[in-house]
């Protein structure tokens, strides 16, 4: 009797092992890198609602001002790039370019500016995006990683607000010491 209690035990705690191993993934996803980064010393990071792009005061068109309503927070990190870093850096990258590898980010648009590289991804539909993902590099500078959050933002629409962010002024809005990493 006490071996078939004993039998049942190891099948219980075999079949608990697995699931509990079953359930672990391998693989970090983007919100699991934020939180292990966001006390790094070698990262800036920032949770800031959408308001602080202060783009109300800018002349938006209807379907800009309409993605900009869409939008609710930016949760942003920032690896900034030094000599004793360099290495690190390297392996960040290569993190954050395996995360956005996964299957249900989407590509909305590669970047390619004189500040440097990058994509922009989203989750969701093609009609309602619920998260676009803002990768850039700089090879001197460093990355961001930008998740902003929103409710059924518009694809085409949220391009838009991108070139209108691009060309506004951040100083004085607690960005401009992102936009000057990055910008070199």
């Amino acid at each position: 009797m006490k071996r078939i209690y004993a039998m049942k035990a190891w099948i219980f705690g075999g079949l608990f092992l697995l699931l509990l191993l079953g359930s672990c993934s391998g693989s970090q996803n983007l919100q699991e890198y934020y939180v292990d980064n966001s006390e790094n010393p070698n990262f800036i990071s920032l949770d800031v609602p959408a308001s602080i792009l202060k783009l109300e005061e800018a002349n938006l068109d209807a379907s800009q001002q309409e993605a900009l309503h869409s939008l609710h927070k930016l949760n942003i990190l920032a690896f900034k790039k030094t000599e004793a870093n360099a290495q690190l850096y390297q392996e960040e990258t290569a993190k954050v370019k395996a995360i956005l590898k996964a299957p249900q980010f989407k590509e909305l648009i590669q970047l390619n500016t004189k500040y440097g590289k990058g994509v922009v991804k989203y989750l969701g539909s093609e009609d309602a995006i619920d998260e676009v993902v803002i990768y850039g590099h700089n090879k001197d500078n460093g990355f961001a990683v930008i998740r902003v959050l929103g409710k059924n933002m518009n694809p085409a629409h949220f391009v838009q607000l991108l070139q209108a962010i691009d060309q506004a002024d951040f100083k004085g809005s607690g960005l401009g010491e992102l936009s000057g990493m990055l910008k070199g």
